[in-house]
């Protein structure tokens, strides 16, 4: 009998070790009993998370034996969280507890989309940053992020990076921290070498893809992305992290926060350093950043004071590797070398560098040294239930300079005197000078927020006023003579001011349907005074007056499936350098956009799924044709018929309980009507216009894709690999596939395990390895292309990547388990 008791144990060991459970109750309001519809609930390290119906109901399925902890969260509430353990069949009802405080998604609400919302948008929560955020700059953060690619002049991460959404650039993506403008206010371009390690300060990021919701800054011309900071941690933290690896790469940033003191205060600081050498040859970053904030958190408000800055020194790798240098072309690069009347030392330099990491730039201090730095106050009222208020203050300040070496400079160009030495008449010089920016950027926002059972109403604005010196000095010259050194040969100033207000509702149509209507004036009025680098007055005077609608339907069929449609408009004035290169005869206009945007989502609990249709058809977009301006410089030119259509699936599936994909793919056409080159003829000083026709548009690949395979062999060890697919670019927009980055797919595998030691809220290792294949490909470029001696060439410049390489990490977290 003894034996039968045995062997059946040992028969049933099996079923009771690889046994799965089901874990199912109801998620309700503590104070009141109400069932909660649209909590997220997750098992903390694995793939299996729910969302409660109607009821409030919620269930785990196929879940094994073992100790987890169950994550509750929703909004305006306070998140729950226990550990349980699974050994059967589980009921668990979970109360939550509304917020004693105000919470802090009211500041940045007012620009984004709500979850029931006509939008094409995705969002990285906390969690996500951090596991990705391993030293690298915020656009590698976003890589996985569906139709995103990004760039790295230095080719490894660090220093100067970029991304385009949809292949619409930096120019035109709207960006807002908080809900405040971060694009700059003339070139509408951001710049995230300025905030490094900012990644680690962020709370969540929403993307928004096609126009988006209204927003305040710069006009959200095809994609916007809204960060927001840290939100109000309820208990003390500190945090280390430190990260290294290749090309002298290193990290090193400590945070920590006081948690709510005393239900009232909270602050939290971090610092950060940056350094790398760069994949390219004297590409070196030397980065620095302070996040601090402090507020005051009472029942019904908050007033939160931030302030964000950083400061940037690297080296300049701007100008890229020429094709002729990539394919080691020897005739190929005398003849540039030939043509551009390089000295014997530059085409020296040019013939004996690696093919991969050259850089044009040899003077050892041509650097771009920038300091910026954000001050932010926010407060925010809840009047009740149904009205809230969120205003905003903020003052930016940016000032920094490129240096760079000259040779054999004129010095008129410079407003320099002639110079006599020795009976000889000196008029030429090598020097060393700077271009400056100093700019000042300051002014309001405000929302007032209306929610009842029926709709969400919002009505806002922003007054911002940018004023900015542009001014170049030189510091250093050969032949100097009596001339002033470090006195200004050029200085010019920008004035901009941009006034917005935005109406827009989400109204229940019925208990499935909901209407969306988003109503923006956007008033600007800009000034440009004084003169150029080349001594041209530029000043001159513009204002624009634009109305934006956007309206849209959204339909929930179920708890799973869900679809939309919406139709917006978007206008965006030429930027600075649009209208600094234009002749005085030749004014570019503004360009509109119209967006179409058609999407259906599914989810379940191992599986969900999103399609999205677009269709973006511009009206007088500013394109690179060629075209030169009356003193040679390249200039933008409207074209009057453009789009950019396709269709972007996502999902996520979860294999098993260890295993979990998820991915998205891109196809598109991006195109430009009726296009006409211009080329520079040196031959006889003039251009020739050669009519291409349907071209795609520059730096607009067809097909986009990523994939994330995350593995789980035991408890608190993650490995993901994770792959990215980019199709042909182009880099002008004639479509010839001379002047193209050829397509490439590339792989990394990030590593992390956590240990919970006693004494420590955590200890994170991560390892990165980037490229694990060594694939040699380009993610940008530029080409000038020109007529000399009878034939049509080209100077372009291409930025590769760098091989495999690694970060390995570590982060250690003092603060308090909730286990």
């Amino acid at each position: 009998m003894f034996k039968k008791i045995i062997l059946l144990s040992l028969m049933s060991l099996p079923v009771l070790l690889f046994a799965q459970f089901q874990i199912q109750g109801k998620v309700s309001d503590k104070n009141t009993a109400e069932n909660l519809e649209g909590a997220s609930l997750q098992l903390v390290g694995t793939s299996s998370f729910s969302i409660s119906n109607s009821d409030g109901e919620y269930i785990f399925k196929n879940i094994p034996r073992g100790v987890y902890t169950l994550m509750v969260n929703y909004l305006g509430y306070t998140p729950f969280e226990q550990q349980i353990s699974v050994t059967e069949n589980k009921k668990m009802n979970i109360q939550l507890k509304p917020r004693m405080v105000l919470g802090e998604e009211i500041i940045v609400s007012a620009v984004r989309v709500s979850e029931k919302s006509p939008a094409t948008y995705s969002e990285l929560s906390k969690e996500e940053i951090q596991k990705r955020n391993q030293g690298k700059s915020l656009p590698f953060i976003l890589n996985t992020s569906p139709s995103l690619v990004v760039t790295s002049d230095a080719g490894a991460g660090v220093g100067y990076t970029n991304f385009s959404i949809r292949g619409t650039d930096m120019t035109r993506i709207n960006v807002t921290i908080n809900g405040i403008p971060m694009n700059d206010a003339e070139s509408n371009s951001v710049y995230f070498v300025d905030l490094p390690d900012l990644a680690t300060s962020l709370d969540n990021i929403q993307i928004q893809r096609g126009v988006g919701t209204s927003s305040n800054g710069a006009a959200a011309f095809g994609a916007s992305v809204n960060l927001q900071t840290k939100q109000l941690n309820q208990d003390p933290y500190a945090s280390l992290n430190s990260s290294a690896g290749s090309y002298n790469t290193f990290r090193n940033s400590v945070s920590f926060g006081t948690g709510l003191l005393e239900n009232k205060m909270a602050f939290d600081v971090r610092l950060s350093k940056i350094s790398s050498d760069g994949f390219i040859d004297r590409s070196s970053a030397k980065l620095k950043s302070l996040y601090f904030s402090g507020g005051y958190y009472g029942k019904n408000d908050i007033l939160k004071f931030t302030i964000l800055s950083g400061q940037e020194e690297t080296y300049q790798a701007w100008y890229g590797i020429p094709k002729v240098r990539l394919n080691s072309d020897v005739a190929g690069m005398q003849d540039l070398a030939s043509d551009n009347w390089w000295s014997t030392e530059t085409t020296d330099h040019l013939l004996n560098s690696d093919p991969r990491t050259y850089n044009y730039y040899t003077y050892d201090n041509e650097v771009d040294n920038y300091q910026q730095d954000y001050y932010q106050l926010h407060y925010s009222h809840f009047y009740n239930s149904e009205l809230q208020l969120s205003t905003a203050l903020f003052y930016t300040h940016g000032k920094g300079y490129y240096e760079q070496f000259k040779t054999d400079r004129k010095f008129e160009d410079y407003l320099f005197e002639e110079i006599v030495i020795g009976g000889e008449t000196i008029d030429r010089t090598d020097l060393i000078q700077r271009k400056w920016l100093d700019n000042h950027f300051y002014g309001l926002t405000a929302a007032l927020t209306y929610q009842t059972d029926k709709m969400e109403s919002v009505l806002g604005g922003a007054l911002t006023q940018y004023d900015g010196d542009h001014f170049g000095e030189v510091i250093w010259a050969e032949y100097a003579g009596d001339n002033a050194i470090r006195s200004p040969w050029y200085l010019n100033n920008g004035l901009k001011t941009d006034g917005n207000i935005y109406a827009k509702t989400n109204y229940n149509l019925s208990e499935k349907l909901i209407a969306y209507l988003d109503l923006q004036y956007r008033f600007i009025h800009y000034t440009i005074e004084g003169t150029h680098d080349d001594l041209r007055d530029i000043s001159q005077t513009h204002e624009f007056n634009f109305f934006n609608p956007k309206t849209g339907l959204f339909y929930q069929f179920n708890n799973k499936n869900q679809a939309y449609a919406s139709f917006a408009v978007a206008n965006r004035e030429p930027s600075r350098g649009n209208y600094r290169d234009a002749d005085i005869d030749y004014q570019p206009k503004a360009e509109r956009l119209y967006d179409f945007e058609l999407g259906y989502h599914h989810i379940n609990t191992r599986f969900a799924f999103s399609a999205n249709l677009y269709y973006m058809n511009y009206k007088d977009q500013l394109v690179a044709t060629g075209k030169i301006n009356n003193v040679g410089d390249a200039i933008m030119t409207n074209v009057a018929k453009s789009y950019r259509a396709g269709v972007e699936l996502s999902g996520t599936f979860r294999v098993s309980e260890k295993l979990d994909w998820t991915g998205n793919f891109t196809f598109s056409q991006n195109k430009i009507l009726d296009f006409v080159q211009y080329i520079d003829d040196w031959d006889n000083w003039n251009q020739q216009a050669v009519e291409l026709g349907t071209t795609d548009i520059l730096l607009s690949p067809d097909q986009i894709g990523s994939s994330t395979i995350s593995y789980r062999p035991i408890k608190n060890l993650s490995i993901n690999l994770i792959s990215k697919y980019v199709g042909r670019q182009y880099i002008d927009n004639t479509s010839n596939a001379y002047n193209s980055i050829d397509p490439y797919f590339v792989n990394d595998i990030n590593i992390a395990y956590q240990i919970y030691p006693k004494g420590f809220k955590s200890i994170e290792l991560s390892l990165l390895v980037s490229n694990i294949f060594s694939e040699e490909y380009e993610t940008y470029g530029w080409a000038y292309n020109y007529i000399y001696n009878g034939q049509q060439k080209v100077m372009d410049g291409y930025f590769p990547m760098a091989p495999i390489n690694f970060l390995v990490g570590v982060s250690i977290n003092f603060g308090t388990n909730k286990d």
